[in-house]
């Protein structure tokens, strides 16, 4: 029995995660010698627990991870000693990490000194930048301890060529691609208001949207590390002067958790007059299923998340990046993006030029998904189970 350990934490992690660990439960019921296992690292225990549910998918260890304000060195020491303990404890002969948080680079660092070797999913990924920070080299470090990379694009590929990275090369796609599909398949077409009850937040959504449902729906989400202070304001005030110019529209903001991200965006908004804020909604942190839910719905994205580029893509919307870069170049480079940076002119510009010229709208809804066609998980399990034959 080969038992495989999927660590992780953050709400991209497990959402990205999840389609992994459904294939391995899914060839484990078909008679497959693998069980998998899941380590909780312990960042985002509010979001994480309904995501756990939502995707059937309870951790088997969880971490408690001691913080000291917003020390990244005592944060990272405290998950790897609480990681080499749960790793010990489940004694597994494979460990899995995505992405690039600092829980997964310990997770990594704690497998090698415990000698089980490090499958990488979403390796490959570069911006060769200091930001975005510390993520940036996380992923790098991380690509120097794993046995196995599953790259999700050509370009993720080619990075670790050039690298010379050590052990097994696999481009297999995008786990958000296989997700977001088993997400909907999840969601099976329950109006929002059933997604979840008993969420204050969601019942304030569906009331929101209903009221709105004449107007294109915008979707903004921004919480990276270098876009906080000045360029999180400029992202508000940018925000703030479309909702003021464009009664077309209606605005759902779902706030990070960060206390300074919360002020800085609630302190420029709230400066709007009452009826330039109406159409505007600053929401706690979605639950995923309300937030596929509303990504479906939506008819513009303004992001500087990965992860939501990415979903952005599965769902043929267009997207306005809120970086100077990103590591996912291939939407870019697809057509289905545009980096408009934290410039309030730059966003403002972006926004009316995609809203007001059906061609260019068009022409961003992406056919061709650069990051997958939703048999990525599987790829995974056939290199894990020894069934795959083939190379990047």
């Amino acid at each position: 029995m080969k038992r495989i350990l999927l660590c992780m934490g953050t709400r991209p992690e497990i959402i990205k995660m999840a389609p992994v660990h459904d294939a391995l439960r899914r060839r484990a019921a078909a008679g497959a010698a693998v069980q998998p296992l899941v380590l909780h690292t312990g960042q985002h225990d509010e979001m994480a627990a309904p995501l756990y549910r939502f995707f059937e998918m309870p951790p088997d260890f969880a971490l408690t991870p001691r913080r000291r304000g917003a020390s990244l060195a005592h944060l990272s020491a405290s998950v790897l000693e609480q990681s080499a303990e749960a790793i010990e404890r489940a004694a597994p002969d494979v460990v899995l990490v995505q992405g690039d948080t600092s829980s997964a680079l310990c997770c990594a660092l704690a497998a090698l000194y415990a000698r089980i070797p490090v499958g990488h999913v979403e390796a490959g990924l570069r911006t060769y930048e200091v930001d975005p920070f510390p993520e940036e080299k996380n992923r790098e470090l991380v690509g120097r301890l794993a046995a196995w990379h599953f790259t999700p694009t050509d370009q993720a590929t080619r990075n670790l060529k050039q690298e010379r990275a050590a052990g097994i090369v696999r481009q297999v796609g995008n786990t958000i691609v296989d997700a977001v599909e088993l997400g909907l398949r999840r969601l099976a077409g329950r109006p929002l208001a059933d997604v979840d009850p008993s969420d204050p937040a969601v019942r304030a959504l569906d009331a929101f949207l209903a009221a709105r449902s004449d107007r294109r729906l915008m979707l903004v989400t921004a919480h990276r590390r270098e876009n906080w202070g000045e360029p999180m304001q400029r992202i508000a005030q940018a925000v703030g002067r479309l909702a003021r110019a464009r009664p077309d529209l209606a605005w759902v903001w779902p706030l990070h958790q960060n206390p300074q991200v919360q002020a800085t965006v609630r302190g420029e908004l709230q400066a709007l007059a009452e009826g330039d804020r109406a159409p505007l909604l600053l929401t706690p942190p979605l639950n995923y299923p309300a937030l596929l839910a509303v990504l479906a719905r939506t008819t513009l994205i303004l992001t500087d998340s990965g992860g939501i580029q990415e979903e952005a893509a599965t769902l043929r919307r267009p997207v306005i990046v809120l970086r100077e870069s990103t590591e996912r170049q291939e939407l870019i480079d697809a057509g289905g993006g545009v980096l408009a940076g934290t410039s309030v002119d730059a966003i403002i510009g972006a926004t009316a030029r995609i809203l007001d010229d059906a061609s260019v709208y068009a022409a961003m809804q992406v056919r061709e998904n650069p990051f997958g066609d939703g048999r990525t998980s599987e790829r995974i399990v056939d290199v894990l189970h020894g069934t795959d034959k083939g190379a990047a």
